[in-house]
C-alpha cells in the first residue's frame, strides 16, 4: 500500500485538480454508502478520545439534541475514556466523512492513513484509503472503486461501514436503561446485551444491582441473521444465555482469533420448542483480518480480536449472562422500575402460594401450556415436584441469588433464576436449597409460567 499511496500522491497536481474529482465523488459515495454517513445535522466531538454523533432524531435512542444550541464540533453523549493511545477504528472512521463532508480532502486522507497505518488488517479501512487516493485524479463513482474486490464483498463492506456510522448516532442514551436486564444477581458483576440489528455488543456493570452501559463493540452475526431453529441453518440463536468456558487460542485453529467464549445455546427454554444446534461462541477473527461484515458468521457472534481480549475482563464463567435480541430496548428509568416491580410481584405471589402449601393456589400460577424441557406437561410436573406441598403449611423459604430478564422475542415474557432457601418447615431436617429458573408468560391479564427447571 505504501508504494501505491506514493504512485497516486505522485500524479497529484495539487488541491484544486483534487477538488474537481471529489465533488463529484462526495455525491457518488452519499449514494453508495447512504445518507446515513451525511445526515445534515451530524454533529461529533473527540474529547479524550471520544467520539459520539448525534442527528436531529435520525436514529438516535432518546430525546434528540438541540444540535443549534451545540458548538459545531459538539455533541451530547457518555463514553468511556480510551485505556491506551491506539485510536479507535470507528472513531478514525467518523473523522475521515467529517473531513468529506466539510470538503477537506487532504484531511481525510490523513486520517484515512492513520486508520490503514494503525488497523493494517482492517479491509473496509483499506478500501476507503484507495477511494481517497483515487479521488486525486479521477472520479470515483461507486464504493471501492477501481479496488477488484467482488460485488460481494464490497456489498459486504458497505454494510459494515454502514452499521458502524449509525451505531454511533444510535448509541443508548446514558439516562436510559436496557428492558432486558431487570435484575442481576449480586455476583453478577457484568451482563452482555446483542443487539442484532445494530450489529453490536453492549457491556453494562452491575452497580448496586442497576445495569450502568460501560462500553460497546462491533459484532457479526449469523449470515441468515437471527432466530436460531436447527442445526447448520447459519443463524444466531435469540435468547438468555450464560458463558460457560473459555477456550484460548493455543486450543483453536486460526479462524477464531486469539479465543472464544461458548455460551449455553439451547438453553431449557430452547429445548422446550425443539431448537437444536451447539457450538455458539463468542469469538475473535482470523489472524489475517480486523473484523468481518455485519452477517458472515455460521451464528456465532464475532468480535475483532482487539475487543474480545478486552470483553475477557467483564466475564466471569458460568456467572456472565448473554441476552441476544433481534433489536434492543432503551426504556426510561420509570418504565424500567415498573416492569423490575412486575417481576418482584409475580415472584413474591408465587413464593406466598407456596409456603402455603394449597395446591390450587400453587397450580394457578402455571399455564396450561406448561412444558417442562422433558415435554413434561403441568400436572406431571407438580405431581413430580411434590416439596411444593411437602413442607406443609407455614413453611418459609428465602429467594436469594435472583436475576431477572425480559426475554427477548415476539411474546412477552421474562425469565426469573433463584436459589428457594428452606427457612422453616414442619419436618426436623431443613430441606437443601434448589436454584430454579422459571419462564413467565403475560396471559390475558396474568403472568404464568409456561417451563420450570430445577438447575
Amino acid at each position: 500500500m505504501a508504494n501505491q499511496a506514493g504512485a497516486y500522491w505522485g500524479l497529484m497536481s495539487g488541491p484544486r485538480k483534487g477538488q474537481r474529482h471529489y465533488s463529484r465523488t462526495l455525491k457518488a459515495w452519499q449514494k453508495h454508502i447512504g445518507a446515513l454517513a451525511f445526515p445534515a445535522l451530524f454533529a461529533v466531538c473527540w474529547s479524550n478520545s471520544v467520539i459520539a454523533a448525534a442527528g436531529a432524531g435520525g436514529g438516535y435512542i432518546g430525546p434528540p439534541p438541540n444540535i443549534s444550541l451545540l458548538p459545531k464540533t459538539a455533541v451530547v453523549v457518555n463514553r468511556m475514556p480510551a485505556t491506551a493511545a491506539r485510536a479507535n477504528p470507528e472513531q478514525l472512521l467518523i473523522e475521515v466523512y467529517k473531513a468529506l463532508g466539510a470538503n477537506q480532502l487532504r484531511r481525510a486522507q490523513e486520517k484515512a492513513d492513520v486508520l490503514v497505518a494503525t488497523y493494517p488488517t482492517f479491509r473496509l479501512g483499506q478500501l476507503l484509503r484507495g477511494d481517497l487516493l483515487m479521488m486525486h485524479t479521477h472520479h470515483v463513482d461507486s464504493f471501492g472503486y477501481g479496488s477488484g474486490v467482488s460485488q460481494e464483498a464490497l456489498r459486504n463492506l458497505r454494510e459494515e461501514a454502514m452499521v458502524r456510522l449509525k451505531s454511533l448516532r444510535d448509541r443508548p442514551d446514558p439516562n436510559l436503561m436496557p428492558r432486558a436486564i431487570l435484575q442481576l444477581r449480586p455476583d453478577q458483576r457484568f451482563a452482555l446485551l446483542v443487539d442484532a440489528r445494530r450489529s453490536r455488543l453492549y457491556v453494562y456493570q452491575n452497580i448496586d444491582g442497576r445495569p450502568k452501559l460501560l462500553t460497546d463493540y462491533y459484532i457479526s452475526q449469523g449470515k441468515l441473521g437471527v432466530n436460531k431453529l436447527r442445526e447448520g441453518d447459519q443463524k444466531t440463536p435469540i435468547g438468555v444465555y450464560y458463558i460457560t468456558s473459555q477456550v484460548a487460542a493455543a486450543r483453536l485453529p486460526d479462524f477464531y482469533g486469539t479465543g472464544a467464549l461458548p455460551i449455553n445455546y439451547p438453553n431449557d427454554w430452547d429445548r422446550v420448542n425443539g431448537r437444536s444446534g451447539s457450538g455458539i461462541w463468542l469469538h475473535g477473527v482470523p489472524s489475517d483480518s480486523y473484523s468481518r461484515p455485519p452477517l458472515s458468521s455460521d451464528g456465532c457472534v464475532v468480535l475483532t480480536n482487539e475487543d474480545l481480549n478486552k470483553l475477557l475482563n467483564s466475564v466471569d464463567i458460568g456467572k456472565t449472562p448473554v441476552v441476544i435480541s433481534e433489536y434492543a430496548e432503551f426504556v426510561s428509568k420509570e418504565k424500567w422500575e415498573g416492569d423490575k416491580s412486575v417481576a418482584d410481584r409475580v415472584l413474591d405471589n408465587w413464593l406466598a402460594d407456596i409456603e402455603s402449601a394449597n395446591v390450587a393456589r400453587i397450580s394457578g400460577h402455571y399455564s396450561k401450556r406448561f412444558r417442562s424441557e422433558r415435554g413434561e406437561d403441568r400436572n406431571t410436573w407438580l405431581a413430580k415436584h411434590r416439596d411444593f406441598t411437602a413442607a406443609g403449611a407455614g413453611a418459609a423459604y428465602k429467594l436469594q441469588d435472583t436475576s431477572a430478564f425480559a426475554y427477548p422475542g415476539n411474546e412477552k415474557m421474562m425469565v426469573i433464576t433463584f436459589t428457594q432457601q428452606p427457612l422453616k418447615t414442619k419436618t426436623r431436617i431443613l430441606p437443601q436449597p434448589v436454584r430454579k429458573r422459571q419462564y413467565w408468560a403475560h396471559e390475558g391479564a396474568q403472568w404464568k409460567i409456561i417451563s420450570e427447571s430445577v438447575l
